[in-house]
């Protein structure tokens, strides 16, 4: 029988500390003015949620660490509206029982990059699942989302996996789109795992001329392919550089996009990347690069680009999606619920799987 106590609380995930994540019992979140309660139908592992459980330096250390713990990690989320504070429905466009889901940044709308519209490289910058100061993430059974939020409905006909990667095809999305890729390209994209499978899915509906996955798995390797791919490579089997020369004329290609997160895959791409090309960067590395950066001005003069978060691409993700233009089909390939934390962050870190999402129960 459910007691009164057992309303207030839900069961979360709680990050403590690196490799000290417990599934516990927390207070439910209640909605202040402007602001929604939703019941979480999803909420996947991201790889940056894999390098913070696993203590990466960028999130922990440094003048500006990431994580301010304890807090509910998630920002690969979705759910259905359970609660509305006042003023919420007409804040947010949003009825009680709608599927929604919130950008990952929590713009304070203040900053100079708010004001001009460049909210996703907000100076305060809260996201989802890092700092508890503005909400919680989404492995948990609720989440509150605030009045600054950016909040977008998801139409009934979408599946709750292709629910479950809106966020991670918007960050895919923009990173193609900073790649301004061309008809006569090659472009290359380096990193099969669910961002590069995603945007390789995303850069065919561009229609380059060639387009190249890289990668060391032959599965992922074989999903490029199935996602329109036309040529993949496995490094450890596959010359690189001769491979990418043949298609260019020797040139080398037009646009490189680094999504393998470790450091060999941005010395790789200043190989293979053509004089005058586009190198983007969207990567979140658990380790330094270091790399000769004269190639860059003196010997290339190259484009370097980075892609942060999913600006302006979420109702892009929600419109291909609803079209079935862009899939988790292959990607999203393990769930777990809440109180199976422990297997599912060790299936996340392996490459048993791809995409792994967290479901609560009920």
């Amino acid at each position: 029988m459910t007691t009164q106590t057992d309303k207030q609380n839900m069961t979360a995930i709680v990050c403590h500390a690196p490799k000290d994540y417990r599934v516990e019992q927390v207070k439910k979140p209640s909605a202040g003015a402007h602001e929604l309660v939703i019941r979480i139908a999803a909420c996947g592992i991201c790889a940056s949620d894999c390098k913070c459980h696993s203590g990466a330096k960028m999130f922990w250390g440094g003048p500006s660490p990431w994580v301010k713990a304890p807090v509910i990690p998630g920002h690969e989320f979705f759910g259905y509206v359970e609660e509305l504070g006042e003023g919420a429905a007409e804040h947010f466009g949003v009825n009680k029982g709608e599927r929604v889901i919130a950008e990952q940044i929590v713009p304070c709308g203040k900053c100079r990059y708010c004001k001009s519209g460049q909210y996703w490289m907000c100076e305060v910058h809260n996201i989802f699942g890092f700092q508890r100061e503005v909400a919680d993430g989404g492995m948990a059974e609720y989440m509150r989302i605030p009045p600054t939020a950016i909040v977008h409905k998801i139409p009934d006909g979408i599946s709750l996996e292709d629910a479950a990667i809106i966020e991670p095809l918007a960050c895919a999305i923009h990173t193609v789109n900073r790649g301004d890729l061309q008809l006569d390209d090659v472009v290359v994209i380096a990193g099969a795992g669910p961002l590069g499978l995603m945007m390789t899915q995303v850069a065919h509906l561009k229609t380059p001329k060639k387009l190249v996955v890289i990668d060391l798995v032959e599965e992922r390797l074989a999903l490029a392919r199935e996602y329109g791919a036309d040529v993949t490579i496995n490094p450890q089997k596959d010359d690189a550089l001769a491979i990418i020369r043949s298609l260019t004329d020797g040139y080398g290609c037009d646009v490189y996009i680094e999504t393998t997160g470790a450091p060999i895959g941005v010395n790789q791409g200043m190989d293979l990347i053509r004089k005058l090309g586009r190198f983007v960067e969207f990567s979140v590395f658990g380790a330094d690069t270091t790399l000769d950066w004269s190639v860059i001005g003196d010997r290339k003069e190259l484009d370097v680009r980075g892609a942060h978060l999913g600006p302006y691409c979420y109702p892009i993700a929600i419109d291909l999606l609803a079209r079935g233009l862009v899939t988790s089909k292959g990607i999203v390939t393990h769930g777990f619920s809440l109180e199976e934390w422990d297997e599912a962050i060790k299936i996340a870190n392996s490459l048993d799987s791809i995409k792994v999402l967290m479901k609560p129960r009920g």
